[in-house]
């Protein structure tokens, strides 16, 4: 995990910044054991919600992910859509992007859309891109089961900041549809 999220509810006096951060460090080991994910395999980076890019602040980072990618040696990386509405998701994909520079054999990169649901929020696909659709109807049950642990971004868990993130149920059905958009620039 790149952000560590704390700026979803600024406002919240019941979940200041440190406790925030842990319960979405919580939610995201929760929803990828669900996903078969050891705890042990996650790494967060817990670069500051909003502030992600690739200033020598985010070196320390890039060397974390750099250290990463070489001792597993990939031969694709998944990474958000490298034009995603959030700029801590486009600072994510150059964080990587730059990491990767250091390996012998880069790998493929395949990207998502995230935001990219959202109409108000849609970026420019005008990149020349190949673009898949991947039937996940199999598995479908487990990611809803996994959205289902982010329970400060998808109910009212956090009741003490109206201004503080959630997604709406319009948003949350795009990511609940028996398949996934990837994209890979040509």
């Amino acid at each position: 995990m790149v952000s560590d999220g704390t700026k979803s509810h600024p406002n919240s006096v019941a979940y200041p910044p440190p406790k925030l951060k842990k319960l979405r460090e919580q939610e995201s080991l929760a929803a990828l054991a669900i996903l078969g994910v050891a705890p042990e395999a996650v790494t967060f980076l817990d670069l500051p919600d909003g502030e992600v890019d690739i200033s020598s602040k985010s070196q320390p980072a890039i060397a974390s992910i750099d250290q990463y990618l070489s001792q597993l040696v990939p031969a694709i990386v998944f990474l958000p859509w490298r034009k995603d509405p959030h700029p801590d998701h486009r600072a994510s994909w150059q964080l990587f992007t730059v990491a990767m520079k250091n390996l012998a054999i880069p790998p493929r990169i395949i990207e998502y859309p995230i935001w990219d649901w959202d109409t108000e929020q849609r970026g420019d696909f005008a990149d020349s891109i190949n673009a898949w659709r991947l039937d996940i109807t199999n598995v479908l049950e487990l990611k809803r089961q996994a959205i289902a642990q982010y329970r400060s971004q998808i109910s009212d868990l956090i009741n003490d900041d109206p201004a503080g993130f959630r997604l709406t149920a319009e948003m949350l059905q795009n990511f609940t549809q028996p398949w996934e958009i990837y994209l890979e620039v040509k």
